[in-house]
C-alpha cells in the first residue's frame, strides 16, 4: 500500500533531513548558546538516530517519555491502539495504523528539541517552508496582483461576478494545497508559475465540486444574518509557503466581499508534517510580504496586519490538531475547540491531513457518502480542501473512481486530483 512506502522510504527520509538540518546549525548553535548549545544538538541527534533505526526495524512503538502537556494523552491512545490489537503484539511501526504511526514520528521529532533546551524552540522544517516561499515568489506576486486590482472594483461587482471571483479563489486556494513538503519528503515543491492562468483546465481534476453549495451557505448566511451576529468563516491551515498565501487571498476575499465578518485561522502549535503552518509561519509570512519591494504584495501583508489588529481576522492553534485522533474523537478529546468551532457558519479544512483525520483515514467505499465518513463530527457546516495524497476518499459518484484507477493507477496519492468537498453538518 501507499503506507507502506510512506513508512518505509518517506519518513526515514523526512528523519535523515531532521538530523542533517541540526547538524548544518551545530555552529549557529554554538554561537548562541556556547557548549551548551553544541551538547543539545549531539544530543537531539542521537535521539533521533534512534527513532530511525526503531523505525526502519519495526520495534514496538513506545510511550512518550517526555513532560509536555499533551504526553498522558498520546500514551493513552498507545494504550487505546494496544487493547485494538488484541494480543497480536502491541503497535509497531509497521504493524499500526499509518495516520498514528506517521503523527507519532512528528511528535517524536519535537520531544528531541523539546527536552534538549536551549534549542528546544528551533523548528528543524522552517528552512524548508522559508525556501518554499521565496521559490514561489512569482505566483505569489501574480496572485497578490490578480488581488488588489480586484479589490479596486469589487464595490462594483454583481452576484454572479461576485461567485466566479469566490470560485477562482477557492480553487487557487485548492490547488495551493499541491505545495507539500511532506508529501515530497522535504524537496522542492513549490508553486512556479501564475496559478490563476491554468484553473480552467484543471476544472476534471476535482472530482467532487461542492463550490456551489459553499456560495449558498455563505450568501443565505449573509441575509438571515441580523446586525447582531457576524458571519464567521474558520479555516483549518495546512501547508505554510505559496498554500498559506493562498489561503489568507481567500480569506481577504471573503470580508472584502462582505461574504463573511470574521475569519479564524487555525494552525499547529508545534512544527509539524514539514510544511504545516505555526504561528511563526503565519506571522512570518505577513511580515514577509509587508516588508516585499513589491506594490502588490506589501499592501497584502498591511492589510493583513491590519485585519488581525482589528480582529476581524485570529489566529489560534490547539494542542488538539497534532495529536493522532481523528476528529470524530474531538468533542470528547477537546471540547472546548468543539464547542468554538460550532460557533463557525463555515469551516474550510485545508489538505490531505485533514482530510484523512475528518474520514478516519480509512480505506472506504468511494461511493459512501462523505458525511458517513465523517462519523458524526458535524460541528457546524463544512468543506474540504485537498488535493489527493493519500488512498482514502469518499463520497464519489458510482463508478467514478474505478473509471479514474483503470487509466490511472496512482490518481489517489500523486496530488493531480482534488476535491472541494461540502457537509451541510445537519
Amino acid at each position: 500500500s501507499f503506507a507502506y512506502f510512506t513508512i518505509k522510504d518517506r519518513l526515514p527520509q523526512i528523519l535523515t533531513r531532521v538530523i542533517d538540518t541540526l547538524h548544518r546549525h551545530k555552529n549557529e548553535f554554538f554561537e548562541e548558546h556556547g557548549e551548551k548549545g553544541v551538547e543539545a544538538e549531539k544530543r537531539a541527534i542521537s535521539f533521533l538516530s534512534k527513532l530511525r533505526n526503531e523505525l526502519q526495524t519495526d520495534k514496538p512503538v513506545t510511550p512518550l517519555e517526555d513532560e509536555l502537556p499533551d504526553a498522558a494523552l498520546w500514551n493513552q491512545y498507545l494504550d487505546y491502539q494496544r487493547n485494538l490489537s488484541n494480543g497480536n503484539g502491541g503497535p509497531s511501526w509497521f504493524q499500526s495504523p499509518w495516520l498514528y504511526v506517521e503523527c507519532y514520528m512528528y511528535r517524536r521529532i519535537h520531544a528531541a528539541l523539546a527536552q534538549n533546551p536551549p534549542i528546544d524552540n528551533f523548528d528543524v522544517f522552517k528552512e524548508g517552508k522559508a525556501q518554499n516561499f521565496f521559490e514561489s515568489q512569482e505566483a505569489v506576486i501574480a496572485l497578490c496582483t490578480y488581488f488588489q486590482e480586484l479589490l479596486k472594483n469589487i464595490k462594483d461587482l454583481d452576484e454572479k461576478q461576485l461567485q466566479e471571483e469566490l470560485f477562482k479563489l477557492l480553487q487557487v486556494s485548492l490547488w495551493g494545497n499541491k505545495c507539500d513538503l511532506s508529501f515530497s519528503a522535504g524537496e522542492d515543491s513549490s508553486q512556479k508559475s501564475s496559478p490563476l492562468q491554468s484553473l480552467e483546465n484543471m476544472i476534471p481534476y476535482i472530482l467532487v465540486n461542492d463550490m456551489e453549495k459553499l456560495w449558498s451557505l455563505l450568501v443565505n448566511a449573509k441575509k438571515r444574518n441580523t446586525e447582531k451576529s457576524n458571519v464567521r468563516v474558520d479555516i483549518i491551515l495546512d501547508n505554510a509557503g505559496f498554500e498559506l498565501v493562498s489561503d489568507l487571498v481567500l480569506a481577504d476575499f471573503l470580508l472584502s466581499s462582505k461574504l463573511a465578518d470574521e475569519v479564524h485561522f487555525h494552525g499547529k502549535s508545534i512544527p509539524w508534517y514539514v510544511s504545516d503552518t505555526t504561528k511563526h509561519d503565519f506571522n512570518w509570512t505577513i511580515k514577509q510580504l509587508q516588508s516585499a519591494n513589491h506594490m502588490w504584495m506589501s499592501r497584502c501583508g498591511i492589510n493583513w496586519e491590519g485585519n488581525l489588529k482589528k480582529g476581524v481576522w485570529v489566529y489560534r492553534d490547539h494542542m488538539f490538531w497534532t495529536l493522532p485522533h481523528d476528529f470524530s474523537s474531538m468533542a470528547e478529546v477537546a471540547p472546548d475547540l468543539y464547542a468554538d468551532l460550532q460557533k463557525s457558519n463555515l469551516l474550510l479544512f485545508k489538505g490531505d491531513l485533514n482530510y484523512r483525520k475528518l474520514t478516519g483515514d480509512r480505506k472506504w467505499e468511494y461511493t459512501v457518502p462523505f458525511h458517513q465518513a465523517l462519523n458524526k463530527f458535524h460541528p457546524a457546516p463544512l468543506c474540504s480542501l485537498r488535493t489527493l495524497k493519500s488512498d482514502t476518499q469518499a463520497g464519489l459518484k458510482p463508478g467514478q473512481g474505478e473509471q479514474i484507477q483503470a487509466s490511472e493507477p496512482e490518481w489517489m496519492v500523486n496530488g493531480k486530483y482534488g476535491v472541494v468537498q461540502f457537509d451541510a453538518a445537519l
